[in-house]
């Protein structure tokens, strides 16, 4: 297997922001709190020791979740969190259908590998990686698909309220298709029956998301955690009060984000008056501010100050922090160093500085996870026939093709040196009509430029004349570019693991852990 690593500044599909960050501009410098260094971890390790994480709270919660849900092999990373010299790195995600596009099995891989390589730098230390898997989340439209061998699985269901929170039992019809397209060779039998397993096993989806995660990843030592449990709900009551009550982030928030446009780049969250749902069978909908007291939007329920204080009080877990305190919550339950995101999180943490400040929480580590693009066997024979540098591959098809035509063919197709050759004409022309009028040079020159626009037209039709002997070559370009950059985007972004998982198996997610390393930037191409 060979492995590669781009530049992010080389590959035109990252963002502007997004490369700003990962190559450490400094204009995006004081919006964050630390340096992407390893030796940077000495000094977060401090800082996040004055936080006074509930360690006891943590691994209690954590261990009736992986009772409740009758997961066996509980890593022994779960208990260690107990010790004051136990941290995290964490990583995030909506619970995807089967894992959803590829990349959420890429950050949570470049999570196991950062742990370890922590290990290894303090050795007297211990550093638990972490998923977080986020069942409170309610777009449905987000999480209920997946791309699968060019074909798209989705879960049709009635969906309402948190995500995590529906029935498995819709997911019949999704599964017999994933069964389906699989087929029945042994690696994709095997994979199948753990998906299978995992889903139908549990009730509920956010239960049946960890148990999946924790099928493939458990053994790594990966801690998979649900965020609903009432005692991390509990445990984060008061600062949801001061958000309540104070309205404390939206100002915050905007303010960083106005920051940011006057830099170039765009605010990403929507911060609100009250960055809170409220809870009900089916339903998450936003807490605001009603006639002298509280309300739930698109309901009539409505809360005094006073109601408002007992009932969080009394039912933590009926409020839901929405994208602006998700990083809070999960920075107060966690020992947390570093958070390791893609370009777009990383652009929401960006916003955040200022607001950990004032909750009077440390600002973890921002690690930009590795990004990846994986050429099969399949692909690679491809380009090998082409004789094609896949590193072309980041341009437009048209791009790519134009060049390809002008390498492979033998005839001279370009008409530059002619060109150079007109304009002098045209230019000792215009010199001696000048002598003899002025305005004469002018509608030499206008000659020229409607002559120079012929000679390119017909460099047009030489090129296309010459296109037409490469059309098999050409319509192998765009499928191949199709392949691996589906709709001009990531890969990582659209396909599914187990396109690639049932061509190599277990070894796919062990070579994806070794070499993905987050604090060595680049995209990761592996090629076999």
């Amino acid at each position: 297997m060979k492995i590669e690593r781009i530049p992010f500044t080389e590959v035109p599909q990252f963002s502007k922001r997004d490369v700003a960050y990962a190559t450490g501009i400094d204009d995006l410098r004081p919006f964050y709190k630390y340096d992407v260094r390893k030796e940077a971890l000495a000094e977060v390790m401090e800082d996040k020791d004055k936080d006074g994480t509930d360690r006891d709270l943590l691994v209690d919660t954590l261990l009736a979740q992986y009772e409740e849900l009758e997961l066996t092999e509980v890593p022994d990373n779960v208990s260690i969190l107990r010790s004051l010299q136990t941290y995290t790195v964490i990583t995030a995600h909506q619970p995807a259908l089967f894992t959803g596009p590829l990349y959420y099995i890429l950050k949570i891989c470049s999570t196991i590998n950062l742990a370890r390589q922590l290990k290894e730098a303090y050795p007297d230390k211990d550093f638990v990686p972490v998923f977080i898997s986020g069942a409170e989340d309610h777009d449905f439209e987000e999480i209920n698909h997946a791309q699968v061998y060019g074909n798209r699985i989705e879960w049709t269901e009635n969906a309402g309220g948190p995500v995590g929170a529906l029935s498995t039992d819709s997911l019949g019809d999704a599964l017999a298709e994933l069964k389906d397209i699989l087929g029945d060779r042994p690696t994709a039998q095997d994979m199948y029956a753990r998906i299978e397993r995992a889903y139908k096993k549990h009730d509920t989806y956010g239960a049946a998301a960890v148990a999946l995660v924790h099928d493939l990843f458990g053994k790594e030592g990966l801690v998979v955690a649900d965020m609903s449990k009432k005692p991390f709900k509990a445990a984060f009551a008061k600062i949801m009060e001061r958000e309540i009550f104070g309205s404390v982030s939206q100002p915050l928030i905007e303010k960083a984000q106005s920051q940011l446009e006057k830099l170039g780049y765009s605010g990403q969250a929507h911060a609100r008056e009250i960055n809170l749902f409220y809870l009900t069978p089916n339903r998450r909908d936003r807490i605001v501010r009603k006639d002298g007291g509280f309300g739930v939007i698109d309901t009539d329920k409505t809360f005094t100050e006073a109601e408002l204080r007992k009932e969080l009080s009394d039912h933590p877990e009926r409020f839901s922090p929405n994208v602006v305190m998700r990083p809070l919550f999960q920075e107060l339950i966690f020992p947390n160093l570093a958070y390791i995101g893609g370009g777009g999180e990383l652009a929401y943490w960006l916003e955040r500085k200022e607001q950990f400040d004032t909750f009077g929480l440390n600002f973890p580590m921002l690690i930009r996870r590795n990004s990846v693009l994986w050429i099969d066997k399949g692909n690679q024979k491809k380009l090998d026939k082409l004789d094609l540098d896949y590193r072309k591959l980041f341009q437009p098809a048209d791009l790519i093709i134009r060049d390809y035509v002008a390498e492979q063919s033998e005839n001279e197709l370009s008409l530059s040196e002619e060109l150079k050759e007109l304009e002098a004409l045209f230019e000792g022309i215009a010199k001696k009509a000048e002598v003899i009028d002025p305005t004469l040079a002018k509608a030499v020159m206008g000659e020229h430029a409607r002559q120079a626009k012929a000679v390119e037209n017909l460099e047009g039709r030489i090129r296309r004349t010459e296109k037409q002997r490469f059309e098999t070559s050409m319509n192998q370009i765009r499928t191949l570019r199709d392949k691996l950059f589906p709709d001009n985007g990531m890969q990582e972004r659209y396909d599914s693991f187990l396109n690639i998982y049932l061509q190599e198996g277990e070894e796919m997610l062990q070579s994806l852990i070794e070499h993905l390393d987050p604090l060595e930037p680049g995209l990761v191409v592996i090629q076999p």
